[in-house]
């Protein structure tokens, strides 16, 4: 009985005597269910533990209005809503808080007042746990307790106007590599570059447009262009590059008149962008965000990852933020350090990407809309996912001069370059969805690779309904009798125009679609990284003119390119549909592999071995039989190649134009691919995707470009 009278008065000199710190209750045995309550009057009392319980519960939950309702009327006199909300938000972003658990330790309640003892224990991002031992008051108002809210309730360090503050330590960021260890993203010192129309000496224009073509790739026709494009004293922006490979130049750069040049360090995107739809890009944390951001333990002023993959890695490539958390006075001097943490360094990324074949494809796509998608054939590896109109993620460093005059047009253009078209991008498949249907009326039993059919000019199967082969428009002569196989090759329409009628007449109306859905197509891939996908679309037909449209990748149908390289890879494969990947490993700062690569197969092409023959067969005659769609583009190409071409009407513009294949050298020493190309309204196929397929295997095999692109040498091409 002394010593809880001994306490009791300790318990009520502690609410009397701001700052006085009590020995730590001893905690209640394992198996009590809560803390002893005391109160010595006769007469029953509300329980105060309830009260307290249900503020700290509220605080847990950090539903600060909750907490609020709980305090006296006095105490909220002094201390509005806002302003109470305000002080818990901002010290549990300052602590980096990750949620918080407590514990009631004793409660003492006499007449009208009680104080109730806790422990409270912090889990932070930053400084791990912090956990301390402090104590509210209650007064009974009205017959209910209320809480005398002070701020020692949070700390006990926080007496009078005493505050937190974090010093945060960030490590850099982690690079990001391609599968061969180049660089595509590191922390790096950059020189932007532009030009001020007018003040260039034209005497000097030559060497000074030549000079910069070496350093950024901008052709001087094209420099000249963006000039002649600019009003008279506009700065004209051109490139960011790093500042390592133009250091022994920068001099003699320094001697042009009109040259603006401005250094700046951060995080630099090589060559202005290596597949930056799919790496994503890092921008500053915004004002709207610093509270969230300062919760995860970040700076205000750092960069985070976006989109892509900075965004989805943004935990490994930040690495592990160090912090030291202290006790302020108000005129900032430190009365205590709370905890201390080192920072730990980040991982770094490496990719699938072959940075050469990257760039090869990405420049093949200049001056087009589209994606080119270029797998492993056996593994799934992404060795290149190119999407135009390319950007620079560079233009979104505030410190990067050329930001604030190309961001705001970057974000405007019409043509969405961030759009990832590879994965986002849908589109009708055209001839390239005959494999499908070819496929479908082998696997009904109504077709074999040995059925023919007459290839003529027309197709009027339909009564009153009369469509055209591509023939007729190109003015060369009728394909004739054809076999399944053989109708692949010379992409047929009637042929295919055919087989989806005649399945959809004899009740087999969803057999073209439920094949096209077990071909991958209607649904997204499942990919990693934060790639965003887009499903597409696979109609099931509901009449004869769905149905023709359907066969041949028309009508309603959808597709991604990703999509159609998965399954042209499995096409190629043996027919395992595998998940295209982007993800090689992880490495550790000290050199350790982490997740490393492992292929995942998600299905198999639901066909018989003799299908996927006669698929392989019709494909190889493509670009090996004199007759096939793209035979002229391939003669004499060293590497054996399978394709399709595939041409897709999207009015009111020109069609789309596909190529699709894959090699089958079986060369150990170089894996074969599967490679699709599309281009947004370029028309047809064979004419302009077939020779970017080319350009992308001479890149894979040679390890440059060997020939000029037909526009590139100014050639007349052929019919298809």
């Amino acid at each position: 009985m002394r010593n809880r009278l001994w306490i009791g008065l300790l318990l009520i000199l502690a609410a009397c005597t701001p700052g006085l710190i009590l020995p730590t209750p001893i905690p209640p045995p394992a198996d009590s269910p809560s803390p002893t309550i005391e109160n010595p009057s006769a007469a029953p009392l509300p329980d105060a533990q309830l009260t307290a319980r249900a503020y700290l519960d509220a605080w847990k939950a950090e539903d600060h209005p909750a907490m609020y309702a709980w305090l006296t009327p006095l105490t909220q006199d002094a201390i509005t809503l806002d302003e109470f909300t305000s002080l818990h938000r901002g010290l549990a972003a300052i602590m980096s808080l990750n949620g918080l658990e407590y514990e009631i330790t004793s409660v003492f309640a006499h007449d009208a007042s009680a104080q109730v003892a806790y422990r409270v224990r912090f889990n932070t991002i930053l400084v791990g746990v912090i956990e301390r031992d402090t104590m509210m008051s209650l007064s009974l108002e009205n017959g209910a307790w209320r809480v005398q809210w002070a701020r020692t309730m949070i700390l006990p360090e926080l007496t009078g106007e005493n505050s937190l503050t974090m010093q945060v330590r960030a490590p850099a960021r982690g690079n990001i590599y391609d599968r061969n260890g180049h660089a595509l993203v590191a922390q790096a010192d950059a020189v932007s570059l532009g030009i001020i129309v007018g003040e260039t000496d034209s005497a000097q224009e030559a060497d000074l447009f030549y000079t910069l073509w070496s350093i950024t790739g901008l052709e001087p026709d094209e420099i000249a262009e963006k000039l002649a494009a600019a009003k008279q004293g506009w700065y004209v922006p051109l490139a960011e590059v790093a500042a390592e490979p133009i250091a022994a130049q920068f001099e003699y750069l320094s001697t042009f008149d009109g040259l603006v040049m401005e250094k700046y360090r951060s995080r630099y995107y090589f060559e202005g962008g290596i597949a930056p739809q799919l790496l994503g890009y890092v921008s500053q944390i915004q004002p709207d965000e610093v509270e969230t951001y300062q919760r995860l333990g970040y700076q205000q002023d750092e960069r985070v990852g976006r989109t892509g993959l900075e965004a989805w890695a943004e935990t490994s490539l930040a690495g592990r933020h160090g912090g030291t958390l202290y006790v302020i006075t108000p005129n900032g001097q430190i009365v205590t350090k709370l905890a201390e943490t080192e920072p730990q360094p980040a991982y770094s990324l490496y990719t699938t990407l072959d940075r050469d074949l990257q760039l090869g494809a990405q420049q093949a796509l200049e001056g087009f809309l589209g994606s080119v998608v270029v797998l492993e054939r056996e593994t799934g590896r992404v060795l290149a996912m190119a999407s135009s109109p390319n950007f620079d993620p560079n233009i979104f460093e505030p410190t990067n001069y050329n930001s604030g005059f190309l961001l705001d047009e970057l974000l405007a253009n019409p043509d969405t370059p961030l759009l990832n078209r590879a994965t986002q991008g849908q589109y009708p498949l055209g001839s390239v969805f005959k494999l499908i249907t070819a496929a479908a009326g082998m696997e009904s039993g109504l077709y074999t690779s040995e059925s023919t059919y007459f290839c003529g000019q027309t197709f009027d199967e339909i009564p009153g309904v009369t469509r055209y082969d591509w023939t007729y428009a190109w003015g060369v002569g009728p394909s004739g009798l054809l076999t399944l196989p053989e109708g692949l090759m010379r992409s047929c329409n009637p042929w295919f125009w055919h087989i989806g009628l005649d399945l959809f007449t004899q009740g087999l109306k969803t057999t073209v679609s439920d094949l096209a859905t077990g071909f991958g197509l209607g649904t997204p891939l499942g990919l990693e990284g934060n790639i965003a996908e887009a499903s597409g679309n696979i109609p099931v037909p509901e009449s004869d003119i769905d149905a023709i449209n359907n066969a041949i990748g028309q009508g309603d149908t959808l597709v991604t390119p990703l999509q159609v390289a998965r399954f042209i890879a499995a096409i190629g494969n043996g027919g395992n549909l595998l998940l295209p990947q982007v993800i090689d490993h992880f490495e550790t700062p000290d050199g350790k592999t982490e997740t490393p690569y492992q292929p995942l197969q998600q299905g198999r092409l639901p066909i018989r071995a003799e299908t996927l023959a006669m698929l392989q067969n019709g494909m190889q005659l493509v670009t090996n039989d004199p007759r096939g769609t793209a035979y002229w583009l391939f003669i004499n190409f060293p590497a054996k190649i399978a394709g399709k071409t595939g041409t897709a009407e999207a009015p009111p513009g020109d069609p789309h134009a596909w190529f699709a294949g894959y090699t089958y050298n079986e060369d150990d020493g170089k894996p074969d691919i599967a490679v699709v190309v599309v281009l947004e309204h370029a028309g047809e196929g064979s004419r302009v995707a077939a020779p970017i397929f080319k350009r992308i295997l001479e890149i894979y095999y040679f390890g440059a470009p060997v020939s000029l692109l037909p526009w590139e040498a100014g050639t007349e091409l052929p019919p298809p």
